[in-house]
């Protein structure tokens, strides 16, 4: 083996967030346009490098709060993948990043971090079609792909509600981030239906229609049995 493939590579790490949520009834990303070089002006997801004695679930929440506000703790960060391909960021010799999903409801406009001239939130597909710094729209498209299957088997679809919904409202979350139509009977029963996924509050809320419709939370299951999987014709 030649001297070359025996060096050890000096890697540096960093943290990066798909960060979605649903804003006027469409799934949207928080982006940041880059304030420097590397792609400075371009859009890119929030993240940063790991910093001294920080793990990268730390590295995580602290990008999370500084490109958005919030607590890390108040969200569930989920990682994503590894991205290590030689030539993904032209800062040092070799930049491994660990990408991370946080789901949020309707989240407040965010503010631009310190190496950003702003950030704002982005409708997904325009989001996919733009050109993302880095390998970024990679690490979007396999985000959304992990929170669609997410949906499926676990409960973190109340996580894009807020403390109290309705039934109608947990069916748009599928439907949005899946860009499916579903049967309200069948969906209304897959959800009561399942352990631990709503607790019913015993009150009601008006709708548009005038028929008040019961409130729930969030219940204390993280796993759905059975599975919600994802309809082939929208049923």
């Amino acid at each position: 083996m030649s001297r070359s493939r025996r060096e050890r590579l000096k890697v540096t790490v960093t943290a990066d967030l798909v960060i979605l949520t649903i804003r006027e009834a469409r799934l949207q990303v928080l982006l940041v346009e880059r304030g420097g070089e590397p792609f400075a002006g371009e859009l890119a997801l929030p993240g940063g490098f790991l910093r001294g004695a920080e793990s990268l679930d730390e590295t995580a929440a602290r990008e999370l709060a500084e490109e958005t506000g919030m607590d890390a703790s108040a969200l569930h960060l989920d990682q994503v993948g590894v991205y290590s391909a030689p030539d993904r960021d032209p800062r040092e010799p070799r930049v491994i990043t660990c990408a991370y999903l946080a789901i949020a409801p309707d989240l407040p406009r965010p503010t631009a971090g310190s190496d950003a001239r702003r950030a704002r939130w982005m409708p997904v597909p325009s989001a996919r079609r733009a050109r993302l710094a880095f390998d970024h729209g990679e690490i979007l498209r396999d985000a959304v792909e992990f929170a669609k299957a997410k949906l499926q088997f676990t409960t973190v679809a109340t996580a894009f509600c807020g403390p109290e919904f309705t039934i109608s409202d947990l069916r748009a979350v599928y439907e949005t981030v899946w860009g499916v139509e579903l049967d309200k009977p069948n969906f209304h029963r897959k959800v009561t239906d399942a352990d631990g996924f709503v607790v019913p509050l015993g009150r009601k809320r008006p709708t548009p229609n005038g028929r008040p419709a019961a409130l729930y939370r969030a219940g204390t299951a993280s796993m759905l049995m059975p599975p919600m999987m994802l309809p082939r014709d929208g049923s």
